[in-house]
């Protein structure tokens, strides 16, 4: 029997339907980064150290961003198949779905805990922390390492809430935690003396607060789907990463990226600037994931349209669902173009008072989204095309923007300068949107119309 909310899925008017969605799940995505942007915002601050401390963090961010890949392995990989599933009235085994996705979430929690406990140390100094930022970096993982089997709870199953059609439950869980993360910084990094360790206990404390709302969404009695733990299914897992892989090599090559950069940035900077431009980055960075979160909470969140209607063999209405998604995300990403020249010093000085650093900030924030309008399109694309089950499309997609952004890290420069690592963003962002945008134009029509002739095949 399907619930109030999954009906919509299917009767509501689109584009309202894709602002219910979207704006909550956007607005929950945005809350989400603020826990590594507010711990960099009052890291930046502490008297004498903060520019070292923030750069220690940028320098520990690889971890961590890799760290919640696996989260979004598992919920971008197993919400989209439950809503299909859901879709094709087929609820025990959305159940299913849900049940194996938390087995796996704990599973993986205990794997990569006590392996990143052993290797932090390494991979910190590979990563370009310097003799200077190291204990930073150090003491910020460390104790975030704690709390790894909440960030990647909260995370993974909060996608499960969304795909229910529940986007607002969604972000009342993140922004709970957000609001604790808020509160307890301050406290543990001045008034408690506790500094960059300080603030990750307070992350793995608003991450735990997170995951008990995300747990009470599942398990209550309006939840469509029930939550219940299961022994893990081999062929359900399969399909659980076989789906997630796109957009797991997302935000797990974020983190190869994110170390190319600050090494790039590191090895060929001159008159010992490499900790100044990896402290810009670091702010660049958090600007980024705090506008492209959002964008991908837009599509993240409208996924449930894209899936359900796929599952129940509604293709026109997936069409209009996908024209609907552009145009919010590309709405969405002129506005921060926008922004970024109107405020951009603002958000800058949240982060550091020193005005050389500022300055180098805001003149490389600029050119590293001047191409964000375009990316707009990707996101989109790689995300309908996963919500659709087509991973054949939205895997080669997502590997050609981070091979492109990749490849310029490699190129710029030792040709140029350490400062031209900050172009690479851009080239890839331009190619990339061109690339996938003509890709869904060929494709569609032909995937449709298959769906449309055939019984639902996953």
């Amino acid at each position: 029997m399907k619930t109030n909310s999954q009906t919509k899925l299917a009767t509501e008017k689109l584009f309202p339907l894709c602002l219910k969605l979207a704006i909550p799940t956007a607005l929950a995505q945005a809350v989400m980064v603020l826990y590594a942007i507010v711990d960099r915002m009052f890291i930046g601050h502490i008297p004498l150290i903060g520019s070292l401390a923030i750069a220690g963090v940028g320098v520990a961010a690889p971890i961590t961003t890799f760290i919640s890949s696996f989260a979004v392995l598992i919920g971008l990989g197993g919400s989209p198949l439950m809503a299909m599933k859901a879709g094709h009235g087929e609820k025990e085994q959305a159940e299913q779905i849900l049940g194996n996705s938390l087995s796996l979430l704990l599973l993986v929690s205990a794997i990569i805990t006590p392996l990143f406990f052993f290797l932090k140390e390494p991979l910190l100094l590979t990563f370009g922390a310097s003799q200077a930022t190291f204990i930073y970096a150090n003491e910020y993982t460390t104790y975030y390492l704690l709390g790894t089997p909440f960030a990647l709870l909260s995370a993974g199953l909060n996608s499960f809430v969304i795909n229910q059609g529940r986007a607002k439950t969604g972000m009342i869980s993140v922004l709970a935690g957000a609001v604790v993360n808020i509160i307890l910084d301050p406290i543990f990094i001045y008034t408690f003396g506790l500094g960059c360790k300080g603030a990750a206990i307070a992350t793995v404390i608003s991450q735990f607060v997170s995951t008990l709302i995300t747990f009470w969404a599942l398990l209550g009695k309006n939840a469509p789907l029930k939550l219940r733990l299961m022994k893990p299914d081999f062929k359900i897992a399969k399909k659980i990463f076989v789906y997630g892989l796109s957009p797991f090599i997302i935000i797990s090559t974020d983190s190869l990226l994110l170390i190319m950069l600050n090494t790039s940035l590191q090895k060929y900077s001159i008159n010992n600037t490499g900790d100044i431009l990896i402290t810009a980055a670091t702010i660049i960075q958090s600007y980024h994931l705090l506008v492209m979160n959002p964008l991908g909470g837009i599509t993240g969140g409208c996924q449930a349209i894209i899936s359900y209607n796929y599952g129940a063999g509604l293709t026109e209405r997936v069409k209009k669902g996908i024209l609907c998604v552009e145009a919010l995300s590309f709405t969405y990403t002129a506005i921060i173009f926008s922004l970024t020249y109107i405020c951009g010093d603002s958000f800058v000085a949240l982060f550091t008072s020193d005005r050389e650093i500022q300055i180098i900030t805001l003149k490389y924030m600029k050119i590293f989204t001047s191409m964000i309008m375009l990316l707009a399109f990707q996101y989109t694309n790689v995300d309908c095309f996963t919500a659709m089950g087509q991973i054949k499309y939205s895997l080669p997609l997502s590997l050609f923007r981070k091979s492109l952004f990749l490849i310029a890290l490699v190129i710029l420069p030792p040709i140029f300068s350490a400062e031209s690592a900050f172009f690479a963003e851009p080239i890839c962002d331009l190619l990339a949107g061109i690339v996938s945008s003509t890709v869904m134009f060929r494709c569609l029509p032909k995937i449709l119309k298959k769906r449309e002739t055939l019984d639902l095949q996953l």
